[in-house]
C-alpha cells in the first residue's frame, strides 16, 4: 500500500518529547491510513477531519528492549503502537511484565490527562514503531472527535476493570497465602503460629465478658515408639487421624491447633475446668476407640492420648495458661498416660 506523507514541512517535535525520543524521531518516516485505522483510539472516527492534528505527531523506531517510558518521566505524550509491541513492568524493567501494549493500542494517556509522573516501565519487545501524540494534538483530537473521546473512555474503563480484577485476585492470593501460613500441612488444623495470634484474643474477650475459658494440651502417647515400629508414614497417618477426631468432636466455636510434633491444643471458650475435662474425656475415648487403617489395608494398633487442662485465671496471659496446661499434661503422662488431669489454679 502506498504511504501518504501527512507531515508538515516545518513540523517540530512536540514540546513534551524527551531528548531520547527526539533523537529517535525520523522525519523521513510516515504513517499510512491503514495504520491509523487499526488503532483502537480512532475506531469509527472520521479521519479526514483529523489529518491536520495528526500532522503534528512524530513517529520513531525503538530497538529491542529499548525503554519507551520510565517511572517519573515528565514526558507528556500518548504513544500509539504502529508496529510491534511493548511490555509494561512495575518496579524494575527486568521484572515480570504485568501487561502488553500491542499493535494498534496506546499507552501513556493517564499521565497526560492528570499531569502526573509515569509509574511504570514500558519496554519494546523486538523492534517497534511508535507515534507520539503531544498534549496540543491530543486535546485537539478529543475536542474534534466524539468517537475518539468515547474510545478513550472505553479503553480507560477496561483498564480500570482489569486493575480491579487484579486487586481482587491479589487479595484472594494474599488470603490464600495467609491461610497456608496459618494451617498445618499434615493435619489441616491451625498451627502454632495461628494459636499464638488468637489465644491472647480469646483470653481478652473472656476477661472482658466475665466468662470462663479453658485450654487443653493433648499429647499422643508413646508416639516415638510407634514411629520407630511402624515408620514415619504410619506416624503421619496417626497424627492426621487424631487431628481429624479432635476437630470433629469439638464445637465450631472451639479452636483446635497442632502445637508441634505430636502435641495439640484445644481452646474451649465458655468452659470451666470440669466442663473442659468432660470434653477432654470424650476426646480421649473417641481416639482410643478409633480404628486407623493404612491404604494397604493394614490396621494399625489403637493409639491413646494424655491431656492437661487449665482454666484461665484473672488477668492470665497466654504463656502462663499454656504452661499450667502443659504441667497438667506432664502429670497425666506420669500417672500412666491415657488420662486427663486438671491443672492447679495459680500453679
Amino acid at each position: 500500500m502506498r504511504r501518504t506523507n501527512w507531515r508538515h514541512p516545518n513540523m517540530t517535535a512536540p514540546e513534551s518529547l524527551s531528548p531520547l525520543l527526539t533523537l529517535h524521531t525520523t522525519s523521513s518516516r510516515s504513517f499510512s491510513r491503514s495504520e491509523i485505522e487499526k488503532c483502537v483510539l480512532f475506531d469509527g472516527a472520521e479521519l479526514s477531519t483529523l489529518w491536520g492534528l495528526l500532522d503534528r505527531c512524530r513517529t520513531f523506531d525503538l530497538a529491542d528492549r529499548e525503554v519507551l517510558i520510565a517511572p517519573q518521566d515528565q514526558i507528556r505524550c500518548v504513544f500509539l503502537m504502529l508496529e510491534g509491541e511493548c511490555s509494561v513492568h512495575i518496579g524494575t524493567k527486568e521484572s515480570e511484565p504485568v501487561a502488553l501494549v500491542r499493535e494498534g493500542e496506546n499507552v501513556g494517556e493517564l499521565s497526560l490527562i492528570d499531569d502526573s509522573p509515569r509509574s511504570a516501565y514500558v519496554v519494546s519487545k523486538g523492534k517497534s514503531r511508535v507515534m507520539a501524540i503531544g498534549p496540543e494534538a491530543f486535546w485537539g483530537l478529543i475536542h474534534s472527535s466524539h468517537e475518539v473521546t468515547v474510545n478513550l473512555l472505553s479503553l480507560m474503563a477496561r483498564r480500570l476493570r482489569g486493575n480491579n480484577n487484579t486487586v481482587s485476585d491479589s487479595r484472594k492470593l494474599q488470603a490464600e497465602y495467609k491461610r497456608h501460613a496459618s494451617v498445618d500441612g499434615l493435619t489441616g488444623l491451625f498451627n502454632r503460629r495461628r494459636l499464638d495470634e488468637v489465644l491472647p484474643r480469646y483470653l481478652s474477650r473472656a476477661e472482658f465478658e466475665g466468662s470462663s475459658l479453658s485450654v487443653v494440651m493433648v499429647d499422643v502417647d508413646h508416639f516415638k515408639k510407634f514411629n520407630d515400629s511402624y515408620g514415619h508414614q504410619a506416624g503421619d497417618l496417626v497424627l492426621f487421624e487424631v487431628g481429624k477426631l479432635l476437630r470433629e468432636r469439638c464445637r465450631p466455636s472451639d479452636f483446635v491447633a497442632r502445637y508441634g510434633g505430636e502435641e495439640f491444643t484445644v481452646v474451649l471458650p465458655g468452659a470451666h475446668a470440669h466442663e473442659a475435662q468432660v470434653v477432654a474425656e470424650r476426646l480421649r475415648e473417641s481416639i482410643e476407640e478409633h480404628v486407623i487403617t493404612q491404604e494397604s489395608g493394614l490396621q494399625l494398633p489403637s493409639v491413646t492420648i494424655s491431656l492437661g487442662i487449665a482454666q484461665a485465671c484473672q488477668g492470665e496471659l497466654m504463656p502462663a495458661i499454656i504452661g499450667r496446661a502443659d504441667k497438667a499434661l506432664y502429670r497425666a503422662k506420669e500417672s500412666g498416660r491415657n488420662c486427663s488431669i486438671i491443672a492447679v489454679q495459680n500453679e
